[in-house]
């Protein structure tokens, strides 16, 4: 058996995600492989370096801090989310991740990125957070407010736009017992946007656009994929009981925590059924 866990993104409502998995460490919750997507690979890394409430707790600190996130940033480097000071001093200094124990994990680690030249999904084994940092950065590009990524493979941006949800990926990737962690509750679909801002800032990149404009009916579809496969007790899912009004960009450190809470209080409630799941 090869326990497989995806993890959706969605900015700040990965505070969620990082209190399910701060659940899965204190109750040995252990995988063989993650697959994860903007938001969920930046804090999912904590999970494999054993960093209990790390994520909440330096995103409560720096919130509202002008050098993590922000219109400022936005205007003075094009990233709504600083690059140097979210993705390096945060890390490196302020609040140190732990690269030796994350190392030592045998969990296979995956971030999916979105080619904008082919509009297509790539997804990439991080063996080294620090060294694959710029990948990290192009799964959470998110479009409008922030710069594509270029790496040696390419041109990049958030991974969400062309696979939300990487609930096949993981199957294809050859786990039989999944765990999913979504951010939204289950009522929550998305809807069609208006899409001339988009035609219009990324012209050169056709297969882009393509992607951003279905984006909202390729995640429905995954969406009623899942309540199908957990219907029939396929798969294992741990979404948001209600609505929080957070934003992608939350500075509200109290907004952070509640998102936080709602996580830990949900995770508790099904962590005995989880385990149910794991060992049957």
């Amino acid at each position: 058996m090869k326990v497989g866990l995806v993890l959706e993104g969605g900015a700040m409502r990965g505070m969620y995600t990082s209190a399910v998995l701060d659940v899965f460490m204190d109750n040995n919750i252990e995988v063989d492989g993650i697959i994860a997507v903007s938001a969920g690979v930046l804090f999912g890394v904590n999970y494999l370096s054993k960093q209990k409430g790390r994520a909440i707790r330096y995103n409560k600190q720096y919130a509202k801090d002008k050098r993590y996130m922000g219109l400022k940033s936005l205007l003075t480097t094009g990233n709504i989310i600083n690059k140097d000071f979210a993705y390096y001093k945060i890390p490196s200094e302020l609040d140190k991740f732990d690269e030796k124990t994350y190392e030592k994990s045998t969990t296979n680690f995956y971030a999916v990125i979105t080619n904008i030249e082919t509009g297509k999904p790539e997804y990439v084994k991080i063996t080294d957070v620090f060294k694959q940092m710029e990948t990290l950065r192009a799964t959470s590009a998110m479009p409008f407010v922030s710069k594509i990524v270029e790496l040696e493979t390419g041109k990049y941006l958030d991974g969400g736009i062309t696979d939300s949800i990487p609930i096949e990926k993981c199957k294809e990737l050859g786990y039989d017992k999944i765990i999913v962690v979504l951010t939204r509750p289950i009522e929550y679909r998305k809807k069609e946007s208006n899409n001339f801002m988009t035609k219009l800032k990324y012209r050169k990149y056709p297969n882009l656009v393509n992607a951003i404009t279905n984006r909202y009916k390729n995640y429905n579809e995954t969406v009623e994929k899942i309540i199908d496969m957990e219907n029939r007790k396929e798969i294992f899912v741990i979404r948001p009981t209600r609505k929080i009004d957070i934003k992608r960009i939350e500075r509200d450190p109290e907004k952070l925590q509640e998102m936080y809470d709602l996580g830990i209080s949900d995770c508790k409630q099904k962590i005995e059924k989880l385990k149910d799941y794991l060992n049957n």
